[in-house]
């Protein structure tokens, strides 16, 4: 069991383990709504759509987390923009803003002097570099988020499966969008710091893509998805300690292997079932 233990034995350890424990409830319930909503393509965008603002904050030295949320609306009046002006999708503003802002974060964070050391913190995170002031932040954005998805769970919920159902309950679908764009901007900057910002995408999408393939209620995925979170973070610290790999790297790569290994039995599964005559298929509910 010393094996099991060791690697949190420091308290540096024991701040890694919360602060990816924190990050991986964060990300799992929101990105519980970025998979059943369909918004993982803008999800991945946004995660590149901050770092020119938190690189910006980096070289000024002011709250990251402010630079994050401007960086987010700038994209997203910019893919509003491309949409509203050309007429062409979403999709072509967000593939043209993800290779922009990607880019100019590089470029700002390369004119920094110590810039492979920013550069790599900022996007692959250093999980064993969390302070307690880390940790406030992210619990304080864990609440908002698991408070936001149960405040606005209905209007959540509605929206992600028919816009127009949610417009005639009079549920305002943009400004649900619009709240479930900051969450997922919120999640992403609280998590970077742990992850890093190219990483944490596979804590967003990983936990609750495969809880989708393992249960059909949306709060039961929500539960799900942080389970597989926490076991991913607990997993990757391990792993990477005994085998001396980057902890960010490994925590995000797990629920991703996860997901491939749920998805492979259950398939198999249901060849069988399929053989035996019982196969049974099913879709998300509330």
């Amino acid at each position: 069991m010393d094996w099991l233990i060791e690697p949190f034995e420091l308290a540096f350890q024991q701040r890694a383990l919360l602060a990816g424990s924190l990050a991986a409830l964060t990300t799992a319930v929101v990105g519980t709504w970025v998979v059943i909503r369909g918004m993982t393509f803008l999800g991945d965008a946004l995660v590149h759509g901050v770092i020119p603002g938190i690189a910006l904050a980096i070289l000024l030295g002011f709250n990251p987390l402010l630079g994050a949320i401007v960086a987010a609306m700038v994209m997203i009046w910019g893919i509003n923009l491309v949409h509203r002006q050309t007429g062409f999708s979403e999709d072509t503003g967000i593939g043209l803003l993800f290779v922009g802002m990607l880019g100019l974060g590089v470029i700002l964070i390369s004119k920094s002097t110590t810039y492979t050391g920013s550069l790599t913190a900022l996007l692959f995170g250093d999980v064993l570099g969390v302070t307690p002031t880390d940790l406030i932040v992210l619990a304080i954005i864990t609440v908002i988020a698991i408070g936001a998805s149960v405040v606005f769970y209905r209007s959540f919920l509605v929206l992600s499966f028919n816009e127009q159902k949610a417009a005639l309950y009079g549920l305002h679908p943009r400004v649900t969008h619009v709240l479930l764009l900051v969450l997922i901007v919120l999640s992403i900057v609280g998590s970077f710091q742990t992850v890093g910002t190219l990483l944490v995408f596979g804590l967003l999408v990983g936990p609750p893509a495969t809880a989708a393939l393992l249960v059909r209620r949306v709060p039961a995925m929500m539960v799900v998805a942080a389970l597989i979170g926490v076991f991913s973070v607990v997993t990757g610290l391990i792993i990477s300690y005994h085998a001396n790999t980057s902890g960010s790297a490994t925590m995000a790569v797990v629920p991703i292997a996860l997901f491939f290994v749920v998805l492979t039995v259950k398939n198999v599964a249901a060849g069988i079932r399929s053989r035996r005559g019982d196969d049974a298929t099913g879709a998300i509910v509330a």
